[in-house]
């Protein structure tokens, strides 16, 4: 018998077939490329109308370029084919911009510029590290201070760096609603708290998710009233927890209520500016308007404490309320003696 040789005819319809892009790939190109032709129908805010539609139909079925009704010519085929050619074949997204806005990119130019602040001004020191899973969602919580609070980065950047772990942090939708720091904030991995968005950053996605109980009560109390836990609002976090079925691990922070030490609020200026309250600081005072974006070179130690489980079933739509108190409370008990052993166990606020 002998060999046939293959139809050049057949291997050129094949290499087409093979490089033809998907339906994805052509709506999207068709968006990007802005040449949508005349519309004759219904626009549907993908296609263009009947004529977008018509033209992807044809390249679909095998035509590099496809007319649309008005006679305008539409060729999409080397957009669609290029992006694909740069598009990995395992990743869907077009960047590395997830559902709840976090760039890795971002994250990793935000380390590289927050690192030296970490590791040589604030000399961050962590205690029980390994206390924290390396995989799965789990709660974290600690406490809050400081005019703008600096405990937030630092235990976010310490667990990505020393753990390689993504953390999302769960604050007030005001931050988001900030020109360009929303953004910033969003592309850096903070998520508006909101139950379902934390059970589905839990649960769903096995993630990390830092919260903060006292809110925006514990940022703006005063000097006086330093390393003092405000109530833990309702339990919030402790229902989420409950029904994720994920431990709260408590991380007790000390040295921020000194970094950036409110001396006084403005009530007047708070309500004009319509912010949650106005600080006059310390570095304020020295510093001037500088002083608002500048930390005292206070060291900061982190202590975890051991993860928190509840022995309830996971899922349910509601948890008994009195339940649900009373395990914040508990919460908010261990925390709060975990930092008075810690300021017994410091020497100097500078120095630790």
């Amino acid at each position: 018998m002998h060999d046939v040789s293959p139809d050049p005819s057949d291997i050129d319809r094949k290499v087409r077939r093979a490089n033809r892009p998907t339906d994805s790939d052509i709506i999207e190109a068709v968006v990007e490329s802005g040449q949508h032709g005349t519309p004759t129908g219904p626009d549907d805010g993908v296609t263009g109308g009947e004529s977008g539609r018509d033209a992807v139909r044809d390249i679909a079925h095998g035509a590099d370029e496809a007319r649309p009704t008005s006679g305008a010519s539409l060729s999409i085929l080397p957009v669609a084919t290029r992006r694909r050619r740069h598009q990995p074949p395992d990743d869907p997204r077009r960047s590395d911009v997830d559902e709840w806005g976090r760039s890795e990119h971002m994250r990793s130019i935000v380390r590289r510029l927050y690192n030296p602040m970490y590791r040589y001004w604030f000399r961050v020191e962590w205690e029980g590290l390994e206390k924290i899973p390396t995989d799965g969602g789990a709660l974290l919580i600690a406490n809050h201070a400081g005019a703008i609070p600096p405990d937030a980065p630092a235990i976010m950047h310490g667990i990505e760096e020393e753990l390689g772990r993504p953390v999302y942090g769960l604050a007030d939708y005001f931050f988001r609603t900030i020109p360009v720091v929303g953004t910033l904030w969003s592309r850096t991995g903070g998520v508006p708290a909101h139950p379902d968005n934390a059970y589905r950053l839990l649960h769903d996605q096995h993630q990390l998710a830092l919260v903060f109980p006292e809110g925006t009560k514990a940022t703006s109390k005063t000097y006086s009233d330093r390393y003092r836990l405000r109530r833990f609002g309702r339990g919030g976090f402790v229902e989420i927890a409950m029904k994720a079925g994920v431990p709260v691990i408590p991380i007790a922070v000390v040295g921020a209520e000194e970094s950036m030490p409110i001396l006084f609020r403005v009530g007047g200026v708070a309500k004009a500016l319509k912010l949650p309250y106005f600080p006059v600081t310390a570095n304020s005072l020295v510093l001037g308007p500088l002083g608002y974006v500048t930390y005292l070179p206070v060291k900061i130690k982190l202590r975890v404490l051991d993860p928190i489980t509840f022995d309830v079933e996971p899922g349910l739509e509601r948890y008994s309320r009195s339940r649900v108190m009373d395990e914040a409370e508990a919460v908010r008990a261990k925390l709060q003696d975990a930092l008075h052993d810690m300021l017994r166990e410091r020497r100097s606020v500078w120095f630790g």
